[in-house]
């Protein structure tokens, strides 16, 4: 980022900005993503479309951004000291409320993202790849104390296995995830997966 876009980025309060997202996951539930446009978005937030565009660049930043303020950050959590409870501290992160909000918006998001590749560049950019570098450096954590062979194939896959779980839990059994849910997945897939 420039600095001028930063700078242009600061003129906004931190309180504003969560005013902003919280209108901006508001208006996707009532609407959904394609739907969505800057002119509601600024009616809604009692904003200038040119100051949406000027801090946001468009519609997908904005979006990947709202959705990343409102999850609670991987560096939110501490390193336990066992994957095991480093994987339980993840999964409750976040209220099972939550959870159900946030596993709606993620599947009609997922769909706008086959269509709209500057969507899926933010999201990439801001969403997924900060939290794999996250799971990285914790499974990175659990190989140096000797929890995971570094040559477990599973390695690679944990980051499937966790969206997997989340986003299969509502199409197979009909119901939101949930901390309970997320808990006895990672004991019965992903750590046994691991060797763990």
């Amino acid at each position: 980022m420039t600095e001028a876009a930063t700078a242009r980025r600061s003129r906004i309060t931190p309180e504003r900005e969560a005013e902003l997202y919280a209108a901006v996951l508001d208006l996707l539930r009532e609407v959904g993503y394609d739907a969505l446009t800057m002119d509601a978005v600024a009616a809604r937030t009692k904003s200038s479309k040119a100051t949406l565009y000027r801090q946001w660049g468009g519609k997908a930043e904005l979006v990947a951004r709202a959705m990343r303020h409102q999850k609670p950050g991987f560096s939110d959590y501490v390193d336990t000291g066992s994957l095991r409870g480093d994987f339980h501290a993840m999964v409750v992160r976040e209220d099972d409320c939550h959870m159900e909000q946030n596993s709606a918006l993620m599947r009609g998001l997922a769909m706008a993202t086959h269509t709209n590749p500057d969507l899926l560049r933010a999201f990439r950019e801001l969403l997924i790849e900060p939290e794999m570098a996250e799971i990285r450096r914790m499974l990175q954590r659990a190989v140096d104390r000797g929890e995971v062979r570094p040559d477990n194939p599973a390695i690679g896959f944990v980051m499937h296995m966790l969206v997997g779980g989340f986003a299969a839990r509502t199409l197979i059994d009909e119901l939101p995830p949930t901390q309970t849910f997320l808990t006895s997945y990672v004991d019965a897939v992903i750590l046994p997966a691991l060797g763990a």
